[in-house]
């Protein structure tokens, strides 16, 4: 998969994410084990997806001058697994989780077609 395919899976991603966290209800118990496994299942590509796109990411910063800091690359996969998790378990305010949102769509924005 080549970055520009790499960078609007990440954007499907995020967009499915938001769209769980607006309409999906929260586990009634936290500690749910199935519930975790299931969180678990869901999330594992995604971070593998974020391993990839990250180191491409960074190569890409350094190879071109692009207006993006490699600080910004490790944030936004740090905002991702964030997302990912809040997505499922709605443990974080709506004004919280769309900062978040917005800043992994404003680098996932920079990133296309570089």
């Amino acid at each position: 998969m080549d970055f520009a395919e790499m960078n609007n899976k990440l954007y499907e991603q995020l967009e499915h994410l938001k769209s769980r966290y607006e309409t999906a209800s929260p586990p009634e118990d936290l500690r749910d084990r199935d519930f975790f496994l299931k969180v678990k299942e869901a999330v594992t590509p995604i971070y593998s997806l974020l391993d990839n796109w990250e180191e491409e990411a960074l190569k890409r910063v350094q190879q071109q001058s692009l207006s993006v800091h490699p600080q910004q690359i490790a944030s936004t996969r740090e905002n991702m697994e964030l997302i990912a998790m809040h997505s499922y378990y709605k443990d974080v305010k709506r004004k919280r989780y769309m900062e978040l949102y917005h800043s992994i769509l404003y680098i996932i924005n920079q990133m296309h077609g570089k």
